[in-house]
């Protein structure tokens, strides 16, 4: 389930394809309702994690936390937003890339500091969380605060992120906040707050979107401009790549913990933000548009319609037609009630595939040639079923063309792709890949076109998903696994504090 409609990924049972990275939101508007606003702005985001929501309200005096596993929609209900009072508000909406999917690791986060309370919420994958945890272990020592120590079982990055910054006594939130992030690897955009302020911050690359934007009453910040339409607030600018804001009764400051090394995620263009979000300037939407006529110059063909897979393969079908002059049709339907799911299909059900959630137009494909348009391959098994699906309604020949070049490195900054081995890309080339899929033709955006239809020059954005290189130094891929919390990292942690050692680096292997 997604902002813009159904994940083309998620049309096989059981089948997972590349997962949104979460989304954040803040709001600081003393006198307005800030935990509906929060709630209606998390709806917006809803596209970049299902698994779990929360908000975190403050009334000045205390935090109040509200969060569980589910849909936005199935978290909170009215009596629930009644009862949350306040003048600052957070909320989270989460897909796990570190530490598993348990309300546990639900955000926000929230820890009691010694001169108040901090609730937090991360968009994004911190990549030395190992060593921040060896940090924290270090600093509760240092300052005789055990209670600490037994947090020490922390099982998200985040959670490890918020406990560093609860655990100054003689420092503020805002203060702490400076003091620590510097310290972090990785990606992270982050809407975080005290009793009394919010504050947003956004790792020196910015890799993950973040946004801010006026009420009349306060301030928001955001993972997509999207939201902030949603909510009626106007956008002001991007947080800056590493950039701390402030914002409490004094109004808004801002302060840099690093220099800005920009590197945004080419893959938000691609697939993961909503098409009515604005990144850097440039629209989703046109970009889309953008990217499926240069894959309509890059890989023409003879055929009667261009039809998207929806919803994913929508904007660049419009523009793979625009640009060949091939009408663009509806050629598949799906079921809009058919979002995210926690119950499994039996296994009759499961022998239908694809028919769950979409069913083909026959009086639209029969006897037709098809340009069928897509975001991205990931194991093949959905495109093989669809092609399967369409061969059976009576389409002549289908040729499959993908807004993306071939997915053949895993993510370290917030997005959970397969792993490299079940990335078909990374072991097939095309022309296999599209014996293996059923396909007729089969052709992948370039990645320098898919580049220019961002208008960002390629050395401010992070392609590492495509072409291996990472801007920012990752560790060993085991020990940033999704489940390194709960195993193999509790084992490098043993083993730094055995050599006495407070930080533990990991070296990438040659790409």
């Amino acid at each position: 389930m997604r902002g813009d409609g159904l994940l083309s990924h998620d049309l096989l049972p059981g089948e997972k394809g590349p997962q949104d990275a979460c989304g954040v939101f803040g709001v600081w508007a003393p006198g307005d309702e800030v935990a509906k606003l929060t709630y209606f702005g998390l709806y917006a985001l809803q596209h970049r994690g299902q698994e779990s929501a929360g908000i975190a309200v403050s009334d000045g005096g205390n935090i109040v936390v509200y969060k569980d596993m589910g849909l936005v929609s199935q978290v909170f209900n009215e009596a629930s937003l009644e009862s949350l009072h306040g003048h600052v508000a957070i909320g989270h909406t989460r897909y796990s890339t570190t530490g598993a999917s348990v309300w546990e690791n639900a955000q926000p986060t929230f820890r009691s500091t010694a001169t108040g309370h901090i609730a937090l919420g991360h968009n994004g994958n911190i990549t030395n969380t190992p060593a921040l945890r060896v940090r924290l272990r270090e600093l509760s020592k240092d300052s005789g605060e055990l209670q600490f120590d037994s947090q020490i079982t922390m099982t998200s990055d985040t959670d490890v992120l918020t406990g560093l910054i609860a655990a100054h006594p003689d420092l503020s939130i805002e203060e702490a906040a400076r003091l620590e992030l510097p310290n972090v690897r990785g990606a992270f955009s982050l809407v975080f707050m005290d009793d009394d302020a919010l504050y947003g911050a956004r790792d020196p690359q910015g890799i993950r979107p973040l946004v801010l934007g006026r009420l009349e009453s306060g301030w928001v910040l955001a993972s997509e401009t999207a939201a902030l339409d949603i909510v009626g607030a106007s956008f002001v600018r991007e947080v800056e790549p590493g950039e701390l804001i402030t914002i409490d009764g004094q109004g808004l400051r801002s302060q840099r913990f690093a220099e800005a090394d920009p590197k945004g995620c080419l893959f938000e263009y691609v697939y993961l933000a909503r098409p009515d979000t604005t990144i850097a300037g440039r629209g989703v939407h046109a970009a889309r548009v953008e990217i499926g006529r240069r894959l309509a110059n890059e890989f023409p063909i003879e055929a009667d319609l261009v039809i998207p897979v929806p919803e994913s393969g929508r904007y660049a079908a419009i523009g793979y037609a625009q640009e060949s002059g091939i009408p663009f049709a509806e050629g598949l339907v799906k079921n809009a009630y058919v979002g995210r799911t926690f119950i499994q299909p039996s296994q009759t059900i499961r022998q239908l595939g694809i028919r769950l959630k979409l069913n083909p137009l026959r009086d639209v494909i029969a006897g037709k040639r098809l340009i069928v348009v897509d975001d991205s391959i990931v194991r093949g098994n959905t495109q093989r079923a669809l092609v399967r699906m369409l061969r059976e309604a009576g389409a002549l020949e289908i040729h499959v063309r993908i807004s993306s070049p071939p997915v053949k490195w895993p993510c370290f900054y917030g997005i959970d792709f397969a792993t490299r081995a079940e990335l078909i890309a990374t072991g097939l080339s095309v022309s296999e890949i599209c014996n293996s899929i059923g396909a007729d033709s089969l052709g992948y955006v370039s990645l320098e076109a898919l580049t220019q239809a961002t208008m960002i020059p390629a050395d401010r954005l992070c392609r590492a998903c495509f072409d291996g290189v990472y801007p920012v130094q990752i560790p060993d891929p085991e020990v940033v696994s999704k489940q390194v919390m709960d195993g193999i990292e509790r084992r490098v942690v043993k083993a730094a504090e055995a050599q006495g050692t407070l930080a533990v680096e990991f070296e990438a292997e040659p790409v």
